[in-house]
């Protein structure tokens, strides 16, 4: 027990560090709850039962959580593995977090065997998120320790598991922009879905970390001394890897050859506000010659999932190619954590919604409407489990749609009467057709006709979106109706 108590006192500290009113007698009071009500369980792995929930709430509290969900996070077993049940827990901590250890139990019920047969648990999750998204942070924090302790279950159970993170719970954390726990989960999971692939490319990191680790280093110096000699200042400069699995899909659509990947590397500036951003950029690009085509400005249009940074790919003054990403302190935590850096309950404990949840919402919609049938599934898998794109609206509106979206989509995303209402698009400034695929940057602007009511059908046999494909049956439907009515 004592290396229990020592993981303990390094959750208090991490809690500490961030929050110095946070309840210590309470989150003391539900570590000996779970200690209690665990006590003689044991995982696969051999080890203590209490490490995975203790695991979860350190994740938890990483992620700067407030302690309500890292209360949960210790208590999120014991309802389903212990012969306590959620009126106990209701009984010593309350209602709040006895509604956030249900919900987080009612998503583990049914074994991942595809998302073909995994309807009726998507249906529970999106409707829990809906209700309550603290709900969704606890079972990532909960994958992300059983992906570590993989190791010691069967290889079909290490395969379903792993499947069921990449395929299910790292898209949703995509779509939260929650990245650094999407690519925490992604590379756990990718190790044992994928073995041959991932020590193959963990070996071609190696010697290419080898190889540009020295050159890094400098352009880091190179960048501070610049940065220092222009009166610019900043809170750090560092390296960074992309993301392995990320890293993997891109190699695979570039015949595995690492040198076309220009964000393999990048270093990442973080500054104190967004003047200094632009600063920065404009400091860069005097000593290092920009590539064409890939400056992204994210905060002028963030992405709609609240993605903020400047980046830009830059030629080295020794010829190499590398990315810059600028952002502020407040951006890099957005970036890391998504959602939840800036999660917050009123005294209330009421939800505040952000912009970027909107999905959600449409999900739960969706499944009202379609109930947990095949439609439902479709839905899914084209709105959450798809790559996205983004792209702007004349206005500089930033747009987010599925990968292979048309202008009619895009019309529907902006509003049903521009959808029924389309004539024509022009994208780029440049009339085409309303079947062409949109590309990520794209800025789209409809052409519309006030006399026209109802969209054409033919629409349907190319469009992407569930939104737009709903839009258009349901307009279709009133159509029908009415002109049934003119003929009586």
């Amino acid at each position: 027990m004592p290396e229990l108590n020592k993981k303990f006192k390094t959750l208090q500290k991490t809690i500490k560090s961030y929050n110095t009113k946070s309840d210590m007698d309470m989150l003391k009071l539900a570590f000996e709850f779970a200690r209690n009500a665990h006590q003689g369980q044991k995982r696969m792995s051999g080890e203590e039962y209490l490490y995975h929930p203790l695991a979860t709430a350190q994740t938890l509290a990483e992620m700067k959580m407030p302690m309500q969900i890292i209360i949960a996070g210790l208590l999120h077993d014991i309802p389903e593995d212990t012969d306590l049940t959620l009126e106990n827990i209701k009984e010593e901590f309350g209602t709040e977090i006895s509604n956030l250890v249900n919900g987080v139990t009612k998503l583990g019920t049914i074994k991942y065997r595809g998302i073909e047969r995994y309807i009726e648990n998507l249906r529970k999750m999106f409707l829990a998120i809906a209700k309550d998204l603290r709900v969704i942070m606890i079972k990532f924090a909960d994958k992300l320790h059983n992906l570590k302790t993989l190791y010691a279950l069967p290889r079909n159970k290490q395969i379903r598991i792993a499947s069921e993170v990449i395929e299910i719970y790292a898209p949703i954390a995509n779509r939260l922009g929650m990245y650094e726990m999407k690519g925490k989960l992604e590379e756990e999971a990718f190790k044992y879905l994928y073995p041959k692939e991932y020590n193959w490319l963990k070996q071609l990191i190696k010697e290419q970390i080898k190889q540009k680790e020295k050159y890094l280093n400098k352009i880091i110096d190179f960048v501070k001394l610049e940065l220092k000699e222009n009166d610019i200042k900043y809170i750090e400069v560092k390296g960074r890897i992309k993301q392995l699995y990320s890293l993997y899909k891109k190699l695979l659509r570039l015949d595995k050859d690492i040198n076309r990947v220009y964000d393999f590397v990048a270093i990442r500036i973080i500054v104190k506000d967004i003047p200094t951003c632009y600063a920065v950029l404009g400091t860069i690009h005097k000593k290092m010659k920009p590539l064409k085509g890939r400056i992204k400005d994210y905060i002028a249009q963030p992405k709609p999932n609240g993605y903020s940074s400047l980046h830009t790919t830059v030629f080295t003054i020794e010829g190499e190619i590398i990315e810059v990403q600028i952002r502020t302190k407040g951006m890099e935590a957005e970036a890391e954590y998504g959602i939840a850096a800036h999660w917050n309950y009123d005294e209330k404990g009421s939800k505040k919604t952000t912009s970027n949840t909107k999905w959600i919402t449409e999900l739960t919609q969706w499944q009202k409407e379609l109930g947990a049938n095949q439609k439902f599934l479709e839905n899914l898998k084209i709105d959450v489990f798809q790559d996205r794109i983004f792209v702007f609206t004349p206005n500089g509106d930033v747009i987010d749609l599925p990968n292979g979206s048309t202008p009619i989509d895009f019309a529907y995303n902006v509003h049903t009467d521009v959808g029924n209402q389309c004539a024509g698009a022009l994208i780029n400034n440049q009339i085409t057709t309303l079947d062409k695929r949109l590309k990520s940057g794209d800025v789209i602007e409809i052409l519309t006709d006030k006399n026209r009511k109802f969209p054409n059908p033919d629409w349907l046999k190319f469009i992407k979106t569930s939104v737009a494909k709903n839009k258009i049956k349901s307009s279709l439907a009133k159509r029908t109706l009415i002109d049934k009515f003119l003929k009586k």
